[in-house]
């Protein structure tokens, strides 16, 4: 791999590498377009709307996520499905983590 495909790589796996943002993305794997408050709904793990927001907007900055403006509302989306393989991939992994 070229040192430009390492460090994108590692720029995706440093901005996803945070257990709400996982969350986030499986929220957005089950309902495809969803506004900040409809995330928050969603997400087992409580979380303020600020701090929310916050993960949001890094992982539309980084390309991970879209978001749409409906009116007043803003609705986010996966940009790449490719992220959703990944973390299935590290799910199924057959590496045990510890």
């Amino acid at each position: 791999m070229s040192p430009a495909s390492l460090a994108k790589i590692a720029e995706v796996v440093k901005t996803i590498g945070h257990p709400q943002r996982i969350e986030i993305i499986e929220v957005l794997r089950t309902f495809p377009s969803l506004t900040v408050h409809g995330i928050q709904e969603k997400m087992r793990t409580k979380i303020e709307q600020s701090l929310l927001s916050h993960h949001l907007i890094k992982m539309k900055d980084k390309g991970i996520l879209i978001s749409n403006k409906e009116g007043s509302s803003v609705y986010y989306s996966i940009r790449v499905s490719d992220i959703l393989r990944l973390l299935e991939c590290l799910e199924n992994c057959s590496c045990h983590f510890t």
